[in-house]
């Protein structure tokens, strides 16, 4: 019943704001607009439509606001107009009052904010549609900011993840895309990253892990977490100083590289997802800023990804298939992924990637219509049966939003080159000789721990007899010398591995 009324709402406040507008905008549904315009004659729509827009979506709460959020990074999708007026729900959502601000605060820690902080600014400086952000000093003079979450904003957003739990269960049983879509598991991961949304101490942790990830600060620049004033409800981090990244000219004026700094952005996502499998997955402009000294600095840290070792390996050998034109590579990895039908034939996969990719290299960014990339890519996907995967959703979600970042700095980036070398050193570190000196030297402590008890174990396990008891004659000894053999060669291996931990240690300057 609950979701029902949800619905209604929803559809309440589309028709209040004029959305049916998007929906009716193709010349074939003339005649339906006219309808329309019959049947609600008391609506007065004297907004423009893309206002309009923005303040459904406000209404309608976090989970539209979020939508609307990632559309404001595509401006190759959008009108300008659109893409303007929804750039504001990045940091300019209407805030909660003061008094609800005081109210959080004193619930959270007991006592008033008076007693907490030395000062604080009960006006928010960016409002969002999980939480708010607000100024602070500490009581030894430290400038902070204070992040704290909307009264009763899980409510809202389970009453919506329902919805869409419902919704994404029709798609399966109403489309015959619906079960490879595999719509309720991507709504799944959706609720899971946004669970950890609502609890800002995983967000703290979130951001001191990518703190100590970029710890040289070299080429993102992450705020330092204040965890004696951390709670689930409010987050307290230091003060950062930068401009916003949307704000191109501003950053021109201070005489930071433009370029460079679209090229520093694909390296941080590829050092994120590749290196480390940890990456920020809400790269949306509002959580994006630049220092005077042009490097990045990221905030807002609710959303992370994560990816397995098996994903990063996967990833990267696509992503270098696709920047080296090895679309045979692509399809043979996609097929041992199991990502589409072990029947699909290697050579028409491969010929259906090639015609979706050609038409995209040697071209900058403003001369590739993505959205249209896109719709080939989906229509080769469901035309081989390929499954779509949810770990992989916001990702996903993440690449749209550095490509549209990338789009707004610099138009002219050629996102295959700048990242190419990268996956290449990282490829190379992964399976070369790098990799198994490294894997030895991260094994050698475990098999320094297990070889002192390897007699006993040998001794223990050449002793025991696995046979019954009515096996004897030819049939034991043959089982017995296999064994021995079997042993042997696991000593073998033990000697040759010391061998090798001996020589690295040697040539590495160890004892």
């Amino acid at each position: 019943m609950m979701r029902l009324l949800r619905l209604i709402y929803i559809l309440h406040i589309a028709v209040r704001y004029g959305l049916d507008e998007f929906f009716l905008a193709h010349a074939r549904l003339a005649w339906l607009r006219a309808v329309v315009r019959v049947v609600l004659f008391w609506r007065s729509l004297k907004q423009p439509r893309a206002v309009r827009l923005r303040l459904a979506l406000e209404r309608l709460g976090p989970i539209f606001v979020k939508f609307g959020q990632v559309l404001s990074t595509r401006r190759d999708l959008l009108p300008d107009d659109i893409a303007d007026e929804l750039a504001r729900l990045q940091d300019q959502v209407p805030p909660f009052p003061p008094e609800q601000v005081a109210a959080v605060l004193q619930q959270v820690y007991g006592r008033p904010h008076d007693q907490v902080f030395r000062e604080l600014d009960l006006l928010p400086v960016a409002s969002a549609s999980v939480a708010q952000v607000h100024f602070a000093l500490l009581p030894d003079g430290r400038e902070v900011a204070v992040k704290i979450l909307r009264p009763g904003i899980r409510r809202v957003i389970d009453k919506d993840l329902a919805l869409l739990d419902t919704a994404a269960g029709l798609i399966e049983v109403l489309f015959a895309d619906g079960k490879r879509l595999r719509p309720r598991e991507v709504v799944a991961e959706f609720a899971h990253h946004l669970d950890e949304e609502l609890d800002l101490l995983r967000e703290a942790a979130n951001a001191s892990q990518l703190r100590r990830n970029f710890q040289d600060q070299r080429l993102l620049i992450v705020p330092e977490v204040f965890w004696d004033w951390c709670h689930s409800e409010v987050m307290v981090m230091e003060r950062i100083h930068g401009i916003p990244v949307s704000h191109v000219e501003r950053i021109r004026e201070v005489g930071i590289d433009i370029p460079a700094l679209a090229r520093r952005g694909v390296e941080i996502f590829f050092t994120q997802v590749f290196r480390d499998g940890f990456f920020h997955a809400d790269m949306h402009p509002g959580n994006i800023f630049v220092a005077p000294d042009g490097r990045y600095i990221g905030v807002d840290f609710g959303i992370m990804g994560t990816l397995t070792e098996r994903d990063k390996h996967y990833l990267a050998q696509n992503f270098l298939a696709f920047f080296n034109r090895d679309y045979k590579q692509v399809a043979r990895a996609h097929l041992e992924a199991g990502w589409v039908p072990p029947q699909t034939r290697e050579d028409q996969f491969e010929a259906a990637i090639r015609s979706v990719c050609e038409p995209v290299f040697d071209r900058p960014i403003k001369e590739i219509s993505f959205g249209r990339f896109l719709l080939r890519l989906f229509q080769v996907s469901r035309r081989f049966n390929m499954e779509i995967q949810p770990q992989l959703v916001m990702l996903q979600k993440t690449l749209l939003n550095v490509e549209g970042l990338g789009r707004q700095l610099d138009p002219d980036l050629d996102l295959w080159t700048t990242a190419k070398p990268f996956l290449e050193r990282w490829m190379s570190e992964q399976v070369g000789w790098r990799a198994l000196v490294r894997h030895v030297k991260q094994e050698a402590p475990r098999w320094a721990a297990l070889l002192p008890a390897l007699p006993r174990r040998l001794e223990e396990a050449l002793v025991r007899d696995p046979l019954p008891a009515l096996q004897q004659g030819f049939a034991r000894l043959l089982a017995e010398q296999k064994r021995r053999n079997r042993w042997l060669a696991v000593i073998a291996g033990l000697l040759a591995l010391l061998v090798v931990i001996a020589l690295w240690s040697r040539l590495s300057g160890g004892p």
